[in-house]
């Protein structure tokens, strides 16, 4: 019944998707932290630079984001992100693209974390000396985290389905295998019924793991 599966390296292709999610999920969560740092900072023109970013990006189809990191970045601009590998490349700027399109979500779903902390603590921490940046690290950051858990899991699930995309530009990721087999073979339901399991068992247990973590880091109020 499988036997259409002989010749082609799922498991290989998943693990691609797996590496794509991973990598871009920790720089979404850096990059969206630093943008929803910005959007609530004292300074107009980061506060500007934030809202701009985020208001601009995620209204772009990450299509679009994708195919410009290469076709412009790489092959307009001769952007590498230092590698010769064309393999590796692709990767890498599919991760850029990534980054830059879900870190728009991180920070959104951060500064509403943000917003649920009481504005005493934050009057407090200032009171007591500290600036800016020790008040949002130290008091409010950490508060905003524990109460944005669920949101997150939310993105990381968008952003595993969304690697997809990455086939675009020629990442040997799981869509790029499935539209290989579907070319070749005449089992399109079989196929697209497998992909569709591999996905449900990479964001299934994330999103029920993720919910169990934020049930128990809920901040209680």
């Amino acid at each position: 019944m499988f036997d259409f599966l002989e010749g082609y390296n799922l498991w290989e292709a998943f693990w691609t998707t797996v590496q794509l999610t991973v990598v871009s999920a920790v720089g979404s969560l850096i990059w969206g932290t630093l943008l929803a740092a910005m959007r609530v900072g004292p300074v107009p023109l980061m506060r500007g630079f934030g809202t701009a970013y985020v208001n601009i990006v995620r209204n772009i189809p990450l299509t679009v984001i994708i195919l410009f990191t290469s076709l412009g970045l790489n092959q307009t601009f001769r952007v590498t992100l230092g590698s010769s590998n064309f393999d590796t490349t692709n990767f890498r700027l599919a991760t850029l693209g990534m980054i830059v399109y879900t870190s728009a979500f991180v920070c959104e779903a951060l500064r509403s974390g943000i917003n649920t902390v009481p504005v005493g603590q934050a009057e407090a921490a200032r009171a007591l000396g500290l600036n800016f940046t020790q008040v949002l690290t130290l008091v409010v950051l950490p508060q905003a985290f524990r109460s944005v858990v669920g949101p997150l899991a939310n993105v990381l699930i968008a952003l595993t389905k969304n690697t997809t995309v990455a086939a675009a530009i020629g990442v040997a990721e799981a869509a790029l295998l499935m539209k290989k087999m579907i070319e070749n073979e005449a089992q399109l339901l079989l196929i697209s019924a497998v992909f569709a399991f591999g996905f449900v068992c990479l964001t299934l247990p994330t999103g029920l793991i993720l919910g169990w973590v934020s049930k128990k880091v809920a901040v209680k109020r």
